[in-house]
């Protein structure tokens, strides 16, 4: 064993594990062709400010999860992506991407880093893919990125999730809401924890996600957002949920979701499943109107959006037999050499098959036969095809269904029309 261990919070992926993650990958970029999303890709790392600013000084993620750091001698700090949603805007404003057309949707798949205590489905580096619809502010853009999102969930066939969604109404409605929870929680001072007292005097909203369990009921008798929602607002939510119903995606109102960053407004939404304990959710978003100005932009750039965490997802889909259901791909050949003499004709072949779209396996540490036919069996090959003295005579070759064990003998020229005509047949991924 090594001396070298992976750092604490970070996972090691191996290729039977990456064929389940390309598998979730494809069905992501196959959906976001569909529904008009293109990909965008972004830094690792981002100036710390436009996070501060982004998210909120008030978040959890600002105040206890980043990765920041300071790479030169001018002293300005930089911060490994704790989210992606900040970072898509800026790099749209920095492109000046509005001149060019006044709405895009963007997607993406990437890793995101947070000093988060590690469990299963919660490292420090971790994979989430997600949908920004940016430009347009209405109750269809939002239906949009949520449809796109439980699509994606359907079609890999989860069980059981529940997607909890809510209002936050607009800025008028929350500055009313604060003074309201002000008011409500201000006498139970003292019964607050640290962070919610913290809270109370910043941004009073965010103790309704706190996750404290000794804090529950005092949060169960707050007042509601619904409550002083005027009606534009009511309206616009209300507009959703009829998108919703209309495609038949059930949901679950949820007056105490907030989602944990600042920039949220109007609709909120969130994912959960209880395959994963504690922490259920496996994604989420919301729409976020002032997000641009909030950068630094002059003018408003209304959007909405989600992320899923890839992780968390492949937990549920393990917990529910869902990958041994995965498509196998197309058909594979293993070479097995009658002796080494044979090997160049042996890698020959394997060139000519390769050309062709084979897949193709064959023997490079000269082994015997017996171990050649164990190892074609271990990576689970299609077929083995024998190569021996009289094949490479005659020009018939012995090939074996390693499925079915049938036996067959056929030129090169027939291999290849059979298997090239199974390919096209198989489903790929």
């Amino acid at each position: 064993m090594s001396q070298y261990q992976s750092v604490k919070g970070t996972r090691d992926i191996f290729p039977e594990e990456a064929v389940q993650w390309k598998y979730v990958e494809d069905i992501v970029n196959t959906l976001a062709a569909l529904y008009g999303f293109r990909e965008i890709r972004i830094p690792l790392f981002e100036y710390t400010e436009l996070f501060q600013r982004g998210i909120g000084s008030t978040t959890d993620i600002v105040g206890k999860e980043m990765f920041s750091f300071q790479p030169d001698p001018a002293g300005r700090s930089v911060t490994l992506r704790p989210e992606m949603t900040a970072g898509v805007m800026r790099a749209a404003l920095q492109k000046n991407l509005f001149s060019l057309a006044p709405v895009h949707k963007l997607f993406y798949i990437g890793e995101l880093f947070r000093k988060e205590r590690p469990q299963a489905g919660r490292q420090r580096q971790f994979t989430q893919f997600g949908a920004e619809l940016l430009g347009v502010s209405s109750p269809s853009a939002v239906a949009e990125v949520i449809t796109f999102m439980m699509h994606v969930f359907d079609s890999l066939a989860l069980r059981g999730l529940k997607l909890r969604i809510n209002t936050l109404g607009d800025t008028d409605d929350r500055l009313r809401y604060r003074e309201a929870l002000r008011t409500w929680f201000s006498p139970f001072h003292d019964l607050l924890d640290e962070a919610s007292k913290e809270r109370l005097e910043k941004n009073p909203l965010r103790i309704l996600d706190s996750k404290n369990p000794a804090m529950q009921e005092l949060v169960a008798g707050a007042p509601r957002l619904y409550d002083y929602l005027k009606a534009s607002s009511l309206d616009d939510f209300r507009k959703v949920l009829f998108y919703l119903d209309e495609r038949n995606i059930k949901y679950e109102i949820d007056h105490r979701l907030v989602r944990g960053l600042d920039y949220y407004c109007h609709t909120a939404f969130e994912v959960t499943s209880s395959e994963l304990g504690a922490q259920d959710a496996i994604g989420g978003g919301g729409r976020y109107d002032a997000l641009a100005k909030e950068l630094g932009s002059s003018v408003d750039v209304p959007a909405s959006g989600f992320a899923v965490g890839i992780e968390r997802l492949l937990i549920i889909m393990e917990k529910q037999g869902l990958f041994a259901t995965l498509p196998q791909g197309v058909p594979t050949v293993y070479l097995i050499l009658q002796h080494q003499d044979l090997a160049d004709h042996g890698m020959h072949i394997a060139w000519q098959l390769r050309q062709a779209g084979i897949t193709t396996e064959i023997d490079l540490a000269s082994r015997s036969m017996k171990a050649q036919m164990r190892e074609a069996n271990k990576v689970k090959a299609s077929y083995a095809l024998f190569i021996g003295q009289s094949e490479c005579e005659t020009g018939q070759y012995s090939l074996k269904n390693l499925v079915t064990s049938e036996q067959t003998t056929l030129t090169l020229e027939a291999l290849f029309h059979m298997l090239i005509a199974q390919r096209q047949s198989q489903p790929h991924f």
